[in-house]
């Protein structure tokens, strides 16, 4: 079904295709593309949640494998940093992927994809298993994290500029919650007295259901298809490592931490898979509900200002986590883990709306305008988003590879949370050197652009 500024596909491609598409234009947005841009937000976010669930599940599944098992907490730590691993390795090509495919015919596709590694697991989660058919089980759940990747790029081409730190916040929010969600459902299984295939067989039906309606209700832009050479541009710019060092700080922190944390309470304060699940969501909960909360402050009082602040805030929690583990004291650790939590989704809420402000500044640096200004931003910023999310995702498997040796050296987590501190503290400096010092460039903005501000420096990213 097509709507008002749409067109009928072409003969040689399936799905549903809009050619027109342009949210800048303030009609266009109120008349047609609000309605069509947050229904394929609903969607993108339903299929992205499963994809999170999905490469998660070994988070909650390491919870299950005791002594019987065979496993050691080395081993676990292993296992989980190579799941991490490959969900950022794939988050390259599914980038590429909306533009070779469409953003709606990908969905389709990878939402699909995350049946194999949950039938897998089904099929071996056992004792007797052997460690390298986990390890290699484990790696296909890696899938999932990209989703992340392809559904952010699709969403940043329906949004206009001023909404996007809303829109995106709101899309990788609601696909973060998809942690939690699965460790909620482990403690209920848990609890139950039920076992890991329980929590598994939940998912397969999930996502049958998430191919379907992306189907049913989504569409391609005919604009975003065929343009791989934007990932290239977009790698040769800077402010693309410069943003995935950044993204380490935040979403790394995230997905590591999210792995992480039932192990470092079983391990360093002897707690029970049950009483590790108690809490263990608490964490990837609040921290997956602010990051809209990131976005729309980033879109208040710019992108880079809030997460300058915010790596502040994330380096006084490790501190106090630091005192915590050595005092030994399970509130203490519990507490501030918690809020380190709840800064690395504002954090990533803030970090990606800086994004799209990048490259609209370097835009009009290079005296475009209008239109074509807002066609380059979206164009390179969609195309960095995936590899920014990669390298930010690979920040996942140092944090778990990090507590991995801790624990082998010093017999607890100490070790890595000071490694973690002195990382946020390379993150505000490059923050403040690179968007916020006074020299930072400024570019002039016509009253056609930039919603007629004077000027636009970094600082407002």
């Amino acid at each position: 079904m097509t709507g008002p500024g749409t067109a009928p596909a072409p003969p040689s491609r399936g799905g549903r295709w809009i050619r027109h598409w342009d949210p800048e234009n303030e009609t266009f947005w109120k008349e047609t593309g609000e309605r069509v841009a947050r229904r394929n937000l609903l969607f993108s976010v339903l299929s992205e949640h499963i994809g999170f669930s999905v490469w998660t599940l070994w988070s909650v599944l390491v919870l299950f494998m005791g002594p019987e098992y065979g496993l050691t907490p080395a081993d676990k730590f292993l296992l989980t940093s190579m799941v991490t691993l490959v969900g950022a390795v794939v988050r390259v090509p599914y980038t590429f992927a909306v533009a070779v495919f469409g953003g709606r015919n990908w969905t389709i596709v990878s939402a699909a994809l995350l049946l194999i590694p949950t039938v897998a697991a089904f099929a071996v989660m056992e004792p007797g298993t052997s460690f390298s058919t986990f390890l290699l089980v484990g790696l296909l759940a890696g899938v999932g994290g990209g989703n992340f990747a392809s559904s952010m790029t699709n969403i940043n081409a329906f949004f206009p500029l001023r909404k996007k730190g809303w829109a995106l916040g709101l899309n990788a929010g609601g696909g973060n919650i998809g942690v939690p969600v699965a460790q909620l459902v482990a403690l209920g299984i848990i609890g139950a007295g039920g076992g890991p295939r329980v929590l598994l067989g939940i998912y397969i039906p999930l996502i049958v259901l998430a191919a379907v309606l992306a189907a049913l209700f989504m569409d391609n832009l005919e604009h975003v298809r065929n343009d791989t050479g934007a990932a290239k541009d977009a790698a040769r710019d800077g402010h693309t490592w410069i943003m995935a060092v950044l993204y380490i700080g935040t979403f790394g922190s995230f997905i590591g931490y999210s792995f992480a944390f039932g192990q470092v309470l079983t391990n360093q304060f002897g707690r029970t898979p049950l009483q590790a699940a108690y809490v263990t969501f608490l964490g990837p909960l609040l921290g997956s509900l602010i990051r809209p909360v990131g976005g729309r402050l980033a879109d208040r009082f710019g992108g880079a200002r809030i997460s300058l602040y915010n790596y502040v805030a994330m380096a006084a929690a490790t501190a106090v986590l630091v005192g915590a583990s050595i005092a030994k004291s399970l509130a203490l650790f519990t507490g501030a883990f918690v809020v380190l939590f709840v800064l690395s989704g504002l954090g990533n809420g803030s970090t990606f709306k800086m994004i799209p402000g990048i490259f609209q500044n370097k835009a009009l640096a290079k005296g475009l305008t209008g239109e074509e200004a807002a066609a380059y931003g979206r164009r390179l910023s969609g195309a960095s988003m995936g590899l920014i999310g990669a390298v930010g995702a690979l920040g996942g498997v140092g944090i778990n590879l990090a507590f991995r040796q801790s624990f082998l050296s010093y017999g607890s987590g100490t070790g890595a949370f000071v490694a973690f501190l002195a990382f946020y503290a390379v993150c505000f400096v490059i923050t403040w050197a690179v968007y916020l010092r006074r020299t930072a460039p400024r570019v002039p903005v016509t009253a056609s652009a930039a919603e007629a501000k004077p000027q636009l420096s970094y600082a407002d990213v």
